[in-house]
């Protein structure tokens, strides 16, 4: 039965699922909560609403604008790479994987480009909301990325007497993150422990290719 569905609808629905889910979830914060507000749904889980202008789970390491150009360009040549797999038949599973990464880089491509022009600023007290398009809190390609899940798994201390960091806290999982980054990493997990050798395998030029071929094919007549 599955392998009636076409990958290609497959791809397309899954990328579709995951932008809604991220994109509905960022509207709903940004609109209803104020910046650092937090709700607590369970002791190790919390929605904590904060914004970054940088990669994956808060980290900020480059330029904003050089950072939503790069998301763009890497977004292009994922898609443009997730036709040809398609079109080559790969699996349903390693086709899904790709898709939830172009999905989740979308995702977050989406706040940088558009969210500065359509929202105004979220701050502590402040709940944000729309406005037409040019009266928002920035300008296109520099929108903060919104970041609202956060589980605080467990808290701790090192005792004193442990070398350089006696006395430290140690709060696992510190990083606030939202679906698209985890679309991203769950994806990006699954490759390299399901489809290591398919992604090596896929991401070989025609020329390499045959040229594998035409090794093995020696060796088995020298063989």
């Amino acid at each position: 039965m599955r392998e009636k569905i076409p990958k290609g609808l497959i791809a397309i629905l899954v990328i579709i699922i995951i932008l809604f889910l991220d994109q509905s979830s960022k509207i709903w914060v940004k609109t209803n909560m104020a910046l650092y507000d937090s709700i607590e749904i369970t002791k190790w889980f919390k929605i904590y609403f904060v914004e970054n202008n940088g990669m994956a789970f808060g980290i900020e390491a480059i330029g904003k604008l050089f950072l939503s150009i790069f998301r763009i360009i890497a977004v292009v040549f994922i898609g443009i790479y997730l036709n040809r797999i398609i079109k080559r038949g790969y699996k349903f599973g390693f086709i899904i994987c790709i898709s939830m990464v172009l999905a989740g880089a979308f995702g977050n491509i989406i706040d940088s480009v558009f969210y500065g022009e359509i929202f105004t600023a979220s701050y502590p007290g402040h709940v944000a909301h729309f406005v037409p398009v040019g009266e928002g809190y920035s300008s296109w390609l520099h929108g903060k990325v919104v970041d609202m899940l956060y589980f605080p798994l467990f808290e701790t201390t090192l005792p004193n007497w442990v070398p350089f960091w006696g006395g430290t806290e140690i709060l696992f999982f510190r990083f606030i993150f939202n679906l698209a980054d985890a679309s991203i990493s769950v994806g990006v997990f699954l490759l390299l422990l399901f489809y290591r050798k398919t992604l090596s395998h896929s991401l070989q030029t025609d020329a390499e290719r045959e040229n594998i071929l035409a090794e093995k094919s020696t060796k088995e007549m020298n063989g």
